[in-house]
């Protein structure tokens, strides 16, 4: 098997660092995606703390074979005058001669990987002689039930497991119940939001901004209710679904109210992941104010936009997080929210009066059950947010997943969340949307990128702290 080749990189000579150097496999972190815009945040985040090199993974990268010197750019952003960042992009997520190299040359103090674990079953078959030389560390994103039994060895391959919901953390806690755990550990840490880019907008500066871009977005039509989607148009998240949300809700208003309620989804119209949306459309509700907002914003707009909104939608039948409802509670704008996976959290979810933690997640096993949860007045959430209860739940799989719940909520529904908050009008829904504002950024969360970075350091200087070298293999008496 041939080898790869590493592309040569032209650096200035400099000072040996004396920071820690975490290798991150991972979307590159240039890339919109979700796990792309975490790991921006994560890295960004930390640069004062540790040295990074990252494998940027995509699909078919326009930037494949060459080496990024990020440098002078993130020292500029950051104002760390000895960051350092470098990227090595590569289509998918790398292989084990690019990694083994890496180890070599760069000389990591830990590996980071972040996405599926299904992704990385190579990784985990050279486990033993990776840890020969560094840590593992592993951002978990597994977001149902039932428990992936099937990913225990890639859980007990890693010695920091940081999980971005209670249930996460919950479902490592029980696929490795019976196994000691001396040696490595797991914990909460949920994705973060960074507050420089995604807040309440005040100024009257931005005010003017924001306004000039809801006159363009309405084309001038007075809209005093608006209901926003941000996510991929794909099966999971339901964007059909929403519209149909919408129609119902829109349909039961008299003429000149219907009028001046809109819908706007931040998404690519058409995706072969998913469907035809502007079909869907001209088919179900032709004269409603459904509106395609398809450019690249930059996230001073996109700000502007869950700004602009009154609230913000999430149906998807599966979502580990849901990084565009907690970035619109970052605004302080209210949301709608499928109750599944990590948008749980987002809920502030308390049992009789307490939030609920990963250890509730075990004794109850989730909230999809409508029937034990929907009317039960020992659990209440937060104002911000009108949850959406999966009325359907189905048990999808592959030969990789063999299991994992589908929970799929009624869009009826659904357009009695959206009447709610239509109904108590625009000053009760800002206090509301206030409220989600001090949740997400207060210290019960931990929903912020301050928060996220803090963990990671706290959490990764732990594991550094009790790792040793394993040994290449194992020995029993017999």
């Amino acid at each position: 098997m041939s080898k790869t080749k590493l592309p040569k990189l032209k650096v200035k000579e400099e000072v040996k660092s004396n920071k820690k150097k975490i290798l991150l496999l991972s979307d590159d972190l240039r890339m919109s995606s979700g796990v792309g815009t975490m790991s921006r945040e994560i890295v960004l985040g930390t640069l004062d703390k540790y040295d990074w090199v990252q494998v940027g993974g995509a699909i078919k990268h326009p930037e494949k074979g060459k080496v990024i010197d990020m440098n002078d750019s993130v020292r500029q952003d950051t104002g760390v005058e000895d960051a350092s960042l470098k990227i090595y992009p590569v289509d998918g997520y790398g292989d084990p001669d690019l990694l083994r190299q890496l180890l070599q040359t760069e000389k990591p103090d830990a590996l980071l990987i972040y996405t599926d674990p299904r992704f990385w079953i190579w990784l985990f078959q050279m486990e033993h002689e990776i840890r020969q030389l560094v840590p593992i560390f592993y951002y978990n994103i597994w977001d149902d039930l039932p428990y992936p039994m099937w990913n225990e060895p890639y859980y007990e391959s890693c010695d920091l497991i940081m999980n971005i919901s209670k249930q996460t953390h919950n479902i490592v806690q029980n696929v490795c119940q019976d196994k000691p755990r001396t040696d490595w550990d797991s914990t909460y840490v949920p994705h973060g939001i960074n507050e420089k880019f995604f807040y309440p907008v005040k100024t009257e500066k931005e005010r003017l901004e924001m306004n000039k871009m809801k006159s363009e977005l309405f084309r001038g039509k007075d809209i005093e209710y608006c209901i926003f989607y941000n996510n991929r148009n794909i099966r999971r998240k339901m964007t059909s679904d929403t519209i149909l949300a919408f129609r119902e809700f829109a349909y039961q208003l008299p003429k000149e109210e219907r009028d001046k309620v809109a819908f706007v989804l931040h998404t690519q119209p058409v995706d072969a992941n998913g469907t035809d949306l502007p079909a869907v459309v001209e088919k179900m509700c032709p004269d409603l104010n459904i509106i395609f907002s398809t450019e690249k914003l930059s996230n001073q707009h996109l700000n502007y936009l869950y700004n602009i909104c009154d609230v913000t939608i999430n149906l998807a039948s599966n979502e580990g997080f849901g990084l565009g409802t907690c970035e619109s509670l970052m605004t302080a704008t209210p949301i709608i929210v499928n109750v599944t996976g990590g948008m749980q959290d987002q809920c502030g979810f308390r049992l009789k009066d307490k939030y609920l933690t990963y250890k509730d997640y075990g004794e109850i096993e989730s909230l999809h059950n409508y029937r034990d949860w929907e009317n039960n007045k020992d659990l209440t959430h937060g104002e911000w947010v009108k949850p959406v209860w999966p009325k359907v739940r189905s048990l999808q799989g592959s030969p990789p997943t063999p299991y994992i719940f589908d929970d799929r909520c009624d869009w009826m529904d659904a357009a009695e969340s959206i009447k709610h908050f239509y109904d108590m009008g625009k000053d009760e829904r800002n206090k509301c949307g206030e409220l989600g504002y001090e949740f997400v950024c207060g210290d019960e969360s931990m929903m912020s990128a301050r928060w996220m970075c803090k963990n990671f350091v706290d959490h990764m200087e732990t594991a550094f702290e009790k790792w040793t070298p394993r040994k290449r293999y194992e020995v029993f008496k017999v």
